[in-house]
């Protein structure tokens, strides 16, 4: 689905051209946008389910939560209902990061760079400021599955796994 023109022609009007990929620039604000559209989207999909399963439940309002992304952080509003029992797909309740951030450490730490030149990295080209500890959890998420799997392929076949 390739968006409209007029559309693209909206959104570019009055903006400087070197600012749309940079920082906060237009497809920050298209992520927090879309984002808080799904979200919002799917709040209603649970009231209807809840509604028809014969539950009063209402929208409450938003909270507001930071998330990583992979060029930068977006705080977004997070819709609510009364009842509390809105658990969000898109972002779930205790998830700070956008899936493809995960993707893209685990891909600069299989390149060979240390735990301290991913965060310099991050830090240098989207201003984003990660902790050391964030990194190696990501990356130890992805190797310790890996090198059990690897030793137990070393293990000979007499010993039970």
């Amino acid at each position: 689905m390739a968006i409209e023109k007029d559309v693209l022609d909206q959104l570019l009007a009055g903006r400087d051209p070197q600012e749309l990929f940079a920082k906060d620039g237009l497809l920050d604000e298209l992520k927090k946008a879309l984002s808080e559209r799904m979200l919002s989207a799917e709040l209603d999909d649970h009231l209807e389910t809840e509604g028809a399963a014969g539950a009063i439940n209402r929208r409450n309002g938003s909270s507001k939560k930071t998330v990583l992304t992979g060029t930068s952080k977006l705080t977004l509003d997070i819709p609510r209902d009364r009842a509390g029992t809105f658990d969000p797909k898109l972002i779930a309740k205790y998830q700070r990061r956008f899936p493809d951030f995960d993707s893209e450490i685990i891909s600069m730490y299989a390149r060979g760079m240390t735990v301290r030149e991913i965060r310099g990295h991050l830090e240098e080209l989207y201003g984003i400021d990660v902790s050391p500890d964030l990194i190696s959890t990501i990356t130890d998420a992805v190797r310790i599955p890996m090198i059990a799997r690897s030793h137990s392929d070393m293990m000979p076949r007499s010993v039970p796994r």
